[in-house]
């Protein structure tokens, strides 16, 4: 049976720079993938696009590929990646001016169709400054089989860089759901680069992390099923629980939905496959959704914030102070203010910054001024003759503005999927002829049978206080104003089945509401995983308006979840052992 190698170089733009090389000359490769873009990513390319027509798409791989063009065509790597951003067509033809100024000879083809800022009024948009639909891997499949070496791209999902190769090299058709699925499994885990190996794992002290991590390859094969791996010599792990680390990272429900086909999280299963091999089998999925999901930027405002520190004692004193100070002094107050106290202060402190607590501030509005100096003089202005001990950690700037994020969705049929080949022809590319209704896939409400997924549970009485990380893994991220937060048993666990009943009932929306008092009057959702020995919980609205319009410390939650495994619970003592 055929496999084919799949590596992957950028989780996102500005991952490690070397990475390409590395992966180039670390071993054998079919194609090298890279993930370049994010939410967020649109909006900062949305911004390059203001300033000139030409821009909008990732320039670091650009300069990557400047340096090793010439080595992946000796080696005959063929390379996908959603670099292209806000302008594709831009960057293949920069791509083509490298290769020429080279000597070299390369095919290169770019997807289009995504960008649907022109028709925002028609599909009912609103102001936007970036409307990106997310397209699936079939037009990449296009532009391979019609011989490209080098595939760039707009707006598709993440897991369409390594679907699209899969699809062109191992025949397959668009309604061979499980093959689709398998590999889109394959992508989601490597498209993050180093966090399949190691990267944000909260079981680092277990893995190699003397030396750099080494980035994920995918084998994938015809029949769909997969092993996921690193080249040797490099830094990291490949285990059941770095996999696992990945396949929980933002994520919904059970249903992981694509243009191409919704995984069902629920059939995956892990297992050991060898030194830095981990093999998934039994991925099922199902017809696509008739919709697909739309990333909407637009300008929010303009923000900007202060950090106040506080020393010593009467630290809830001093806020108090220092906040009636300031907002007396905001005559014509911003739009939202928010301050945030985090005590970080310790008793009888032994060093300065254990005596200090921070107070920030952040202020946002339409307007400028009312974010700029009226804000920054009125924090600066009480410096004397306000708490003891005043002191900021930087002063104050101009406003800056930030922008704001939320989701649409359109049918398939309403999005132009283009490829356009090397010599300039043009392919469109059907939307998928067998769907599903959204509908089809909504979650309804968790049972308990469902909740303990037939595992027994521990019946011991007895319990002892530690941190919930003494038993679990987690990984958090942000999904627009949302976030995630999966939690897994490590595989590595005497008694993983009994372990996974107990966190199964434990953990519910009403105890995570005491574990994250932040999350008190949120809507959450939380969904079993019971092949992989894990919970996923969706924690509606944390991160309000997206990442850039977020004022929380974490502001994409990728610390989320290592709180939650810092907070001491009751386990029972034997699941501690």
């Amino acid at each position: 049976m055929r496999t084919l190698r799949v590596g992957n170089c950028s989780g996102f733009y500005g991952d490690r720079f070397s990475a390409m090389r590395e992966m180039l000359e670390g071993g054998e490769l079919d194609y090298l993938t890279g993930d370049y873009l994010a939410e967020l990513t649109m909006l900062i390319l949305g911004r390059d696009r203001m300033k000139s027509a030409d821009l909008g798409y990732a320039k670091t791989f650009l300069k990557q590929l400047t340096e090793n063009l010439a080595l992946a065509k000796e080696q005959g790597v063929r390379i996908v990646a959603n670099a292209g951003g806000l302008n594709p067509a831009g960057l293949a033809a920069a791509i083509r001016e490298v290769a020429a100024a080279q000597g070299i000879d390369v095919a290169v083809a770019h997807v289009e169709g995504d960008d649907l800022l022109a028709r925002s009024a028609e599909l009912g948009f609103g102001d936007a400054l970036t409307a990106n639909a997310y397209l699936g891997a079939f037009g990449i499949a296009e532009a391979l089989k019609a011989g490209a070496d080098i595939v760039v791209t707009g707006r598709v999902t993440d897991a369409s860089v390594v679907v699209g190769p899969a699809i062109a090299e191992l025949g397959w058709g668009r309604e061979d759901f499980d093959r689709l699925a398998g590999a889109v499994v394959a992508g989601h885990v490597i498209e993050c680069g180093a966090q399949a190996t190691g990267g944000n794992f909260s079981g680092f002290r277990d893995i190699d992390t003397s030396r750099p991590l080494g980035f994920p390859i995918a084998e994938i094969g015809e029949d769909g099923g997969v092993v996921i791996t690193k080249h040797a010599n490099t830094g990291g792990a490949v285990t059941v629980d770095t996999v696992t680390a990945q396949l929980v990272y933002e994520i919904q429900d059970q249903h992981y939905l694509n243009p191409d086909v919704v995984v069902d999280l629920t059939s995956i299963e892990l297992a050991p496959d060898g030194d830095d091999r981990v093999r998934i089998s039994g991925v099922r999925g199902g017809a696509p959704p008739v919709t697909t999901k739309v990333c909407l930027n637009a300008f929010g405002g303009f923000r900007n914030s202060v950090e106040f520190v506080l020393t010593g004692l009467d630290i809830e004193d001093k806020a108090a102070w220092v906040k009636a100070q300031i907002e007396a002094a905001l005559t014509d107050p911003p739009a939202e203010l928010v301050w945030d106290l985090a005590r970080t202060d310790k008793t009888d402190p032994a060093s300065q910054p254990e005596a200090a607590a921070m107070l920030r501030c952040h202020v946002k509005d339409a307007d400028q001024d009312k974010v700029g100096r009226a804000f920054s003089g009125a924090a600066v202005e009480v410096a004397l003759a306000s708490y003891p001990g005043f002191t900021m950690t930087a002063p104050p700037g101009r406003g800056a503005p930030y922008g704001i994020y939320r989701a649409a969705y359109v049918p398939q049929a309403e999005v132009p999927h283009v490829v356009v080949h090397a010599d300039g022809s043009r392919t469109d590319v059907a939307p998928p002829s067998v769907t599903a209704a959204l509908d089809d896939y909504l979650w309804n409400d968790l049972n308990a049978s469902g909740r303990e997924s037939g595992a027994t549970r521990s019946n011991s009485g007895k319990g002892a206080r530690a941190p919930l990380g003494r038993l679990v893994h987690a990984r958090s991220g942000d999904k627009g104003g949302n976030a995630n937060v999966g939690v897994w048993i490590p595989s590595t666990h005497p008694r993983r089945d009994e372990a996974y009943a107990w966190l199964a009932g434990f953990l519910t929306e009403d105890r995570l509401r005491e574990l994250l008092p932040e999350t008190a009057d949120l809507e959450i959702e939380v969904h079993p995983l019971p092949n992989l020995a894990g919970l996923n919980v969706v924690l509606h609205g944390l991160l309000g308006e997206g990442v850039a319009s977020s004022t929380r410390f974490d502001p994409q939650a990728k610390a989320l979840g290592e709180w939650l495994r810092a907070r001491v619970v009751t386990i029972p003592e034997e699941l501690l052992a």
